[in-house]
């Protein structure tokens, strides 16, 4: 099954923690917020992901 996952925006509410980087690799605990979607929607069986980046969306592409 796949799953699109919008990650896209400025982040203007999280601006003290998204001025270095996209809102969905803030870190919760020791890894991106976007780690922890991915993994929950990957228990639920879901096995391929299109993620559509914004803001920053190569810190994003790097890191996955």
């Amino acid at each position: 099954m796949k799953a699109v996952i919008l990650a896209g925006g400025f982040g203007t509410r999280l601006a003290e923690v998204t001025h270095l980087r996209p809102k969905p690799m803030v870190e919760v605990g020791d890894k991106p917020m976007l780690w922890h979607i991915l993994k929950t929607y990957s228990h639920y069986g879901i096995s391929e992901f299109i993620i559509c980046c914004g803001y920053k969306g190569y810190i994003i592409k790097e890191y996955f």
